[in-house]
């Protein structure tokens, strides 16, 4: 039997999963979340533990004081953490939902030019999935984005609570 998604193509039992990619999850975010993608949002980089995306400063995602609109930050932070939920979903085999319950902020400085967001929770969430399909009951994980301007200073940081819970054999 075959089966292709933009996050894998494989046989089943025959192949394991391929590893979700930076390309792969861009195809995605301009197929699902086409907001993000035209504002400038990518990710750049994904492994087990570790994503990071980033967003340059342009005319459609600029705020009226010429730095970029917070909304903006948010989505290129919470993709860090999103996408590392996707692939640790993704790696488990398991039909899992994912769904943000909380999320908090802080700016320290405008953010102009390029602004990269960096999330460094894989193995936390990792956790998370896997004592949900384990146990069956809901389980959250606060996952941390920096972002991060090109002369290094911290521009703003957000916190995501992500809940995942394994869905039911009928869903």
């Amino acid at each position: 039997m075959f089966r292709f998604s933009i996050f894998t193509a494989h046989y089943t039992n025959l192949y394991p999963t391929i590893m979700l990619t930076p390309k792969k999850i861009n195809t995605f975010t301009m197929l699902k979340l086409p907001s993000a993608f035209l504002t400038g949002v990518r990710v750049r980089e994904i492994s087990e533990d570790r994503c990071v995306t980033s967003v340059k400063l342009r005319w459609i995602n600029q705020n009226p004081f010429k730095s970029m609109f917070w909304a903006v930050q948010g989505m290129a932070a919470e993709l860090s953490t999103g996408a590392l939920v996707m692939a640790q979903i993704r790696e488990s085999s398991a039909k899992v939902s994912m769904l943000v319950a909380n999320n908090k902020a802080t700016f320290t400085k405008k953010a102009k030019g390029r602004i990269t967001f960096t999330c460094n929770d894989g193995m936390a969430i990792q956790e998370a999935i896997t004592a949900t399909v384990a146990n069956g009951e809901g389980q959250t994980c606060w996952m941390k984005a920096e972002g991060v301007d090109q002369a290094g200073d911290v521009v703003s940081v957000f916190e995501f609570e992500w809940t995942v819970k394994k869905k039911s054999v009928g869903v």
